[in-house]
């Protein structure tokens, strides 16, 4: 019986990959494993399919991959095979953000969160941002969602590691860049959730892998394969005149899938400033949105496959005042995004894997300041003072190879580039009625940076991974200035400085990791690595107001660094349970910080140095297959370490950083009855400011979803978030609250077909 079998897989060995409910698994990774090696040799299509020409030892194994999913591993049969994946357990899942390969999650060297679709599915979350808050690692630079806060105060921190409006951690949406390309924020709104299949956050440092952003960690957020006749539309209304309607739709013909999803919300939100404090000044702060993607997957053969995705995304806030100086004006701001990007992914003839993506931005934003005077109670008091209007444009492209040499040794490498083109065209009004420009200013400029990194993963045993990575990043900024004109005469402003000069840098981003399997039960690894931070064109470039108080951009800004490691242990002492616990310490150098430099006058520099330690847990218990239990927590010391400018600072904490935070979930699902979560949030106490006198007190907030199915493809839900409507600080000045109890009920409606 041998010889027959084994002919047939010499000649070709074809097959297709589903999951539990019978839909087809794309992208999906064909290994073939032997006693001496680890082959990978093709990629499933847009249909599922895969085909392997080659012949293959005696005794040989398939082994299939894919994120979201626990490792497959059968015996290779003649004719078509038929591979059926299983939603994994917490660490047999697969991952590839760590080390930008596909991974076993309870064999990767680091810190990583993975929020999977149901619970995505099952979250009252209408925004991204909120269904990260389940991350305990996890914060925006001002504790509040991004449904209220300002585009340019979206920035992400994880561990809090320097929180700021500029992100320190890089996002992405299937590998490709995510970040506003001109300051480093991040549009929440920009995500469409009902099409994402999970994220993916990795905690700590990155840049040796991906360099700029990754200093603090990376999000990744993966995407949905086109899936044969499939469609989904999701509709719901709730309070604070709220209304949302996501939809996907995709189909597959062959070897060419294609898919398009959207989302639509508007809410004409919610006072921010508290009562006692509201004056004329204040309103609702409010956001409209619409996103679209198109994403088509084409496998021109059964080793070579293609991708292209294109997006829209517009969105509208108030910003919850408006003038009482002038003509009544709302402070408002406005984004248009579009974008493309495409690649292609290679099973070569040697059995490495090669991928390759390109992609273009396309930004215009819109924004006006108003000021509104400290010292006036109530807030009765408002004036324009600046509209600015910031087109920007982006290109880049990544290249990565990878090849598994036998069992014991995997190695990779890569390259990318970026081109960022940025511009803050500006109109200062005047300081009496806010309605005539006296100034025009433009500031800019062009940045361009390029990276190489190489990794290797070696497993001399079977029970140990050694992982070591680095990367070289290099970056220019130039075609640069700071033009400033009065609007009267034509000629140069006080403030005019011409063309600036231009500014190069380089870094080194290693890493090294251990991981060991005492047993089947226990893990323990660690890691140690440094990660950087190049300034932003924001950063470098553009100045801005907060009521009296100018800040400086600076053009001789040079890169944060940080050095930092990792101790963790992965506990799994039965089935049903998972814990995991890791210790971290982390070391910043020259973070970019606004200084006091004259009266209501600041300027960003380098400054100083920071450490920032602390722990984090996490606990996962199902039990059976309806009931699931969660909890996570972090304990986080960020104090400054070292302050030239102003020692007084030494051994404070910095601002924007919670000491704890945690949560605690509980979720129930059985389709023919109910599926029901319920999670509680803790947030601990932070402070507003640099010299910790404005504090921000700890909360708490319950969110709460019923979902219940109304035959094979409907479901109704019931949605709420802050359930008890706890009021809690999100700043001090003035005294703004976070969003209040936003509760939602609408339908799901599904249609699949093989």
């Amino acid at each position: 019986m041998v010889a027959p079998v084994l002919a047939a897989a010499q000649t070709a060995i074809t097959g297709i990959v589903r999951d539990e409910t019978g839909a087809v698994v794309a992208g999906a990774s064909i290994l073939v494993r032997t006693d001496s090696r680890l082959e990978q040799r093709a990629v499933t299509g847009s249909d599922g399919r895969f085909s392997l020409q080659r012949g293959v030892d005696a005794g040989a194994r398939l082994v299939v991959r894919a994120v979201g999913f626990a490792p497959r591993e059968q015996d290779i049969t003649p004719g078509e095979m038929e591979v059926v994946l299983q939603l994994a357990p917490h660490l047999e899942s697969v991952t590839v953000t760590p080390t930008r390969t596909e991974q076993r999650l309870g064999d990767v060297p680091a810190s990583v969160n993975v929020i999977d679709k149901e619970t995505i599915r099952r979250s009252p979350a209408v925004v991204a941002d909120d269904v990260l808050r389940l991350v305990p690692t996890f914060s925006l630079f001002r504790r509040t969602s991004s449904l209220s806060a300002h585009p340019t105060a979206q920035g992400v921190s994880l561990r809090g590691i320097g929180p700021s409006g500029v992100s320190r951690s890089l996002v992405l949406i299937d590998g490709v860049p995510f970040n506003d390309p001109f300051g480093g924020w991040v549009y929440w709104t920009r995500v469409p959730l009902e099409s994402v299949e999970r994220i993916e956050v990795v905690d700590g440092s990155s840049s040796s892998v991906y360099g700029n952003y990754a200093m603090g960690g990376v999000i990744n957020v993966v995407s949905a394969r086109p899936r044969p006749r499939t469609f989904e539309l999701r509709s719901q209304l709730g309070n604070l005149d709220s209304r949302k309607t996501d939809f996907s739709a995709s189909d597959v013909w062959g070897r060419f899938g294609a898919s398009l999803d959207g989302s639509f919300f508007r809410t004409d939100g919610f006072a921010q400033v508290i009562e006692g404090q509201r004056g004329l000044v204040d309103t609702k702060a409010a956001v409209d949105y619409n996103n679209l993607t198109m994403k088509v997957d084409y496998s021109i053969a059964d080793r070579v496959s293609l991708f292209v995705r294109g997006g829209y995304f517009r969105e509208e806030r108030d910003n919850a005042k408006v003038t009482t100086i002038g003509p009544p004006r709302a402070e408002e701001n406005d984004t248009l995004w579009k974008s493309v990007s495409g690649g292609v992914r290679a099973a070569l003839p040697d059995d490495s894997d090669l991928q390759a993506r390109l992609f273009l931005d396309f930004e215009r934003f819109n924004s006006n300041f108003m000021a509104v005077p400290a010292a006036a109670v109530p807030r009765s008091i408002g004036r324009m003072t600046l509209l600015q209007h910031v087109p920007t444009t982006g290109i880049g492209g990544i290249v990565q190879w990878a090849k598994t040499f036998s069992t014991t040794a995997l190695l990779s490498a890569g390259t990318d580039f970026r081109h960022i083109d940025g511009v803050s065209e500006e109109r200062v009004l005047d300081p009496a009625t806010g309605t005539n420009v006296t100034t025009f200013r433009e500031a800019g400029g062009t940045q361009i940076s390029s990276g190489t990194f190489a990794q290797g993963q070696f497993f001399p045993v079977p029970q140990l991974s050694l992982t070591v990575s680095g990367r070289v990043d290099h970056w220019r900024n130039y075609d640069a200035r700071h033009l400033e004109t009065v609007a009267a005469t034509g000629l140069p402003a006080a403030g005019n400085r011409g063309e600036l000069a231009d500014r190069e840098d380089t870094v080194f981003s290693p890493r090294a990791a251990a991981l060991y399997h005492f047993t089947d039960k226990v893990t323990l690894w660690g890691s140690l690595g440094s990660g950087f931070r190049a300034p932003t064109l924001n950063e470098l470039y553009r100045q801005f107001s907060v009521g009296a108080i100018l800040t400086l951009a600076n053009d001789q800004l040079g890169p944060e660094r940080l050095v930092g490691g990792e101790l963790g242990v992965n506990l799994a002492p039965i089935d049903p349970l998972t814990v995991r616990a890791t210790w971290f310490d982390n070391r910043m150098t020259d973070p970019i910080s606004n200084v006091t430099i004259a009266t209501n006058r600041r300027q960003r520099q380098n400054l100083g140095r920071t450490r920032i330690r602390g722990f984090q847990t996490d606990v996962e218990y199902r039990l059976g297959g309806d009931w699931r239990a969660n909890a996570g927590y972090m304990i986080n010391r960020a104090r400054v370490t070292e302050n030239d400018a102003d020692a007084d600072l030494v051994g404070l904490f910095l601002p924007q950083v919670p000491k704890n935070r945690g949560t605690l979930g509980v979720s129930y699902s059985n389709p023919r009855y109910v599926t029901a979560s319920v999670h509680a949030i803790f947030v601990g106490d932070q402070f507003d400011d640099d010299l910790n006198e404005d504090v921000l007190p700890a909360y708490g907030t319950v969110e709460l979803s019923v979902f219940r199915a109304i035959g094979a493809n409907l479901d109704v839900f019931f949605t709420a978030q802050n359930l008890f409507d706890k009021e809690y600080l999100v700043q001090s000045a003035p005294p703004t609250r976070g969003t209040p109890r936003l509760v939602n009920g609408g339908l799901r409606v599904r249609f699949a077909g093989r």
